[in-house]
């Protein structure tokens, strides 16, 4: 019976101490989370009036280098750029991304992936060791990206993927991530970045009016790729808190399990401890009756 209530002992220590991580995990999840919901929620107009901007301006352009990003080619060669997170214990956050990655190749560019046309930009060391433990076409140039977060470092990524759209190498570029909506939820998002799509005109529509200075080739030539670079960021900002946010409901969620845990485990040494005192009674009592006898 002693080595009974030692091992319960002994499980109730353990659980507590991990109560202890989740609890600390939660907490320091909360304040990162606040940090990084401020700023997706901050850049969130802004990146819609530039999107929309982008595509008015391209739906009312003629020919020219300035369609280079909006170009319309047979989508042979796919870019796929995942984005999960640096470290686990976030719930389905990471899984979630890279089976909707996987059922994307699957049901939309099989013909490609069996050609070995589709590749794969992981930002975040998570989606990046399971690809490339799985054997796909993964890029890690950009994966440290999260470990130190600035417009600069993701300014570059979405300025290789213009670049290599513009040489060619890829006909599509997809973005697929979490999207923040709050600390308890995330949308998962596929979210084409190239070629930009064009605003559809109805009939009766009017073109919008825009009036250029100075001229529109070399406004145009500034412009969409600061807006590419932001939409790019805006993405990157909404995995950042939707990580956070999923973290930190994993954390309580698992903090709530450590405390039912304990009430069982408790009751368990409770009664474990009451008849570990029956039993000595009972041998005190029939000892004395013995002796009496």
């Amino acid at each position: 019976m002693g080595g009974q209530l030692k091992e319960v002992r002994n499980r109730i220590k353990s659980v507590q101490s991990t109560q202890q991580i989740t609890k600390a995990m939660k907490l320091v999840s909360a304040a990162k989370l606040r940090k990084a919901q401020d700023a997706i929620i901050q850049m969130r107009p802004y990146a819609a009036k530039l999107q929309e901007l982008l595509s008015n301006v391209l739906s009312n352009t003629e020919g020219g280098m300035e369609m280079s990003v909006s170009a319309q080619r047979p989508a042979e060669k796919i870019l796929l750029i995942v984005l999960t997170s640096d470290r686990g214990l976030a719930g389905a956050f990471n899984s979630n991304v890279i089976k909707l990655t996987k059922s994307l190749i699957a049901e939309k560019y099989a013909e490609q992936y069996k050609k070995g046309n589709v590749t794969l930009w992981c930002i975040g060391k998570k989606g990046y060791e399971h690809f490339v433990k799985n054997q796909y076409n993964v890029s890690g140039q950009f994966k440290d990206i999260f470990q130190k977060l600035s417009f600069e470092h993701v300014q570059a990524a979405a300025q290789a993927a213009q670049q290599a759209f513009a040489e060619k190498q890829f006909d599509v570029v997809e973005i697929i991530y979490n999207q923040f909506k709050n600390a308890a939820t995330q949308k998962l998002v596929v979210e084409r970045f190239l070629p930009v799509p064009k605003i559809e005109k109805k009939a009766g529509d009017k073109a919008a009016d825009f009036i250029f200075e100075p001229s529109r080739e070399t406004l145009i030539q500034e412009l969409i790729p600061k807006i590419l670079n932001t939409q790019f960021y805006k993405a990157i900002l909404d995995s950042h808190a939707s990580e956070h946010g999923a973290r930190m409901t994993a954390m309580d969620k698992a903090t709530e399990n450590a405390q039912e845990l304990l009430r069982t485990l408790k009751i368990s040494y409770n009664r474990a401890r009451q008849a570990a005192i029956t039993t000595e009674l009972t041998e005190i009592v029939s000892g004395a009756a013995a002796l009496q006898g």
